[in-house]
């Protein structure tokens, strides 16, 4: 280890825990502001920015780092993931032990852009996706460069089907209904040794999904101890146009639907992926405190969550 990176890391704390999943940003693919919403507070105020949803997993034991999605916002993103964990290696190269994609949306791959011949020009860093998804890839340009210069490795997961990663976790891709234009879209369900947790950024519906012979919404939460849910609109008034036509679970119909399961069941979910219209973005809203008052959570960027037991 270099004197720089010795030094860096003596200014950092002891981990609180062996694995630990860090936030990194909770918005709907675009984030806030968006482009031609001039009258979005972030505008003046960067603590209201939402960046797009990420999360990161770092085995502190291995010294290992993931992050769940490559969104536009990834420079910043990785960025902060170094404040959480520095940067070890004495090559210079991008400390990232793997990249695991959703589906082929703008908020969960373009930041792939990064890792390029014009950016990071990053060596193999581990891709994991569904087959579509790593067809898409493959297939079409400037993505397909990423593969063709070695800077990411694409490795193929296939539904159902639990993979270990690097004898740290495992994950099991769940494939959901969505609008899947250029791929299939999933959820991750992922077990560490301590406790296993479930993100899901994109759904149409959970009772389409369970219809298709998923699970039931109930018992999601109840075989996960941590969730992080498709909380894209909060209700069906959010919106000046048919919001039927925009077939995401509503944060009050999420909340409805898991109102009988017992306090410490509903503490698991984390509602993600708001829009910048849903008013849960704002922590003092009244809709933020009505998810608190249910007994729920809404995502916030740099929260953090041991994951021992």
């Amino acid at each position: 280890m270099s004197i720089i990176a010795a030094l860096a890391l003596a200014t950092i704390p002891p981990p609180p825990c062996n694995t630990e999943l860090v936030v990194l940003g909770a918005g709907q693919d675009a984030g806030a502001p968006q482009l031609g919403n001039l009258s979005d507070p972030a505008w003046t105020d960067r603590d209201k920015r939402l960046l797009a949803t990420s999360l990161l997993l770092i085995d502190w034991g291995q010294r290992k780092r993931f992050m769940f999605e490559a969104t536009p916002d990834i420079v910043e993103q990785l960025q902060a993931s170094y404040e959480v964990k520095p940067l070890l290696r004495d090559d210079g190269s991008l400390d990232l032990d793997g990249i695991f994609l959703t589906h082929a949306h703008i908020g969960h791959y373009a930041g792939l852009l990064h890792l390029g011949f014009e950016s990071a020009n990053t060596k193999d860093v581990p891709v994991y996706a569904m087959p579509r998804m790593a067809s898409f890839l493959a297939s079409n340009a400037p993505w397909s460069q990423l593969i063709d210069l070695n800077n990411i490795s694409m490795t193929t997961l296939q539904p159902e089907a639990a993979t270990n990663i690097q004898d740290t976790f495992a994950v099991l891709p769940r494939v959901v209904p969505h609008r899947d234009e250029f791929s299939e879209t999933v959820g991750y369900s992922v077990v560490t040794p301590g406790k296993r947790f479930f993100f899901l950024p994109d759904i149409d519906s959970f009772d389409e999904w369970e219809a298709a012979g998923g699970p039931s919404l109930s018992a999601l939460v109840e075989g996960h101890d941590l969730l992080f849910l498709d909380s894209t609109f909060f209700d069906d008034d959010e919106l000046d146009r048919d919001m039927s036509a925009i077939p995401h679970p509503r944060t009050k119909g999420t909340m409805e639907a898991l109102a009988s399961l017992p306090a410490d069941q509903r503490a698991k979910v984390h509602f993600i992926h708001y829009n910048h219209s849903n008013p849960i973005r704002f922590p003092d809203s009244a809709e933020s405190q009505m998810v608190e008052e249910n007994g729920f959570n809404v995502a916030r960027r740099g929260d953090r969550h041991c994951l021992d037991l």
